[in-house]
């Protein structure tokens, strides 16, 4: 058989199938793109993944978090991301309280649901008295950790729950996480300490 002839029938079945490829192709960008356009807010339009969107929505979450009014040493917030689905966790004392935490992740463009398993604190005075004694403990004056207690966002949390202690955040070295919890645990009336701190 002539190859010129095969060459021609190969050439001539692309031809009838490339225009039909291209435009399924531009139907698809198009459905794509509209699609984007009602899950992404209008400030991150530009954004062309669910990936960027996500890193996008994942460092909005963290800064309305971080910048709450009363987060303190004492509270600890921390939230998971599925699509546009937010999902809140951790612990705080008054006056934080779950409910108003929630608030603040609402206003977010692009969020749409929003689950809370943030955990109020007891305050009575017997957790008061151990949250500000686990304070002393680690960051007294002269404490290599004194310099995790300061910003406004400090890099350790103490969590005290009816006489449990559990120390959340991010420090520098292994040393400073074995001071951490050497410290937390020389604090009376206490039943039990969780180091949970990681090193960075």
């Amino acid at each position: 058989m002539d190859t010129r002839k095969i060459n021609l029938k190969i050439i001539g079945s692309k031809k009838s199938w490339m225009p039909a490829l291209a435009l399924a192709c531009l139907i698809g960008t198009v459905g794509n793109s509209a699609a984007l356009a009602h899950s992404v807010p209008s400030t991150a339009i530009s954004q062309q993944s669910s990936a960027e969107y996500h890193k996008w929505l994942k460092k909005k979450v963290y800064e309305r978090l971080v910048t709450i009014p009363w987060y303190s040493v004492f509270d600890n917030l921390d939230y998971k991301i599925q699509g546009t689905k937010v999902t809140l966790l951790g612990q705080v004392v008054f006056p934080l309280s779950h409910s108003s935490v929630e608030g603040y992740v609402k206003g977010i463009a692009g969020v749409t649901r929003i689950v809370n398993h943030i955990q109020n604190l007891p305050v009575s005075p017997y957790n008061a008295q151990i949250r500000w004694a686990e304070y002393r403990a680690l960051f007294f004056e002269g404490s290599p950790l004194f310099h995790y207690s300061l910003g406004v966002t400090p890099r350790i949390h103490i969590i005290v729950n009816n006489g449990r202690v559990t120390l959340v955040g991010v420090v520098d070295s292994k040393a400073d996480r074995e001071f951490a919890g050497m410290r937390a645990r020389t604090v009376p009336d206490v039943f039990k300490v969780v180091n949970d701190l990681r090193v960075a």
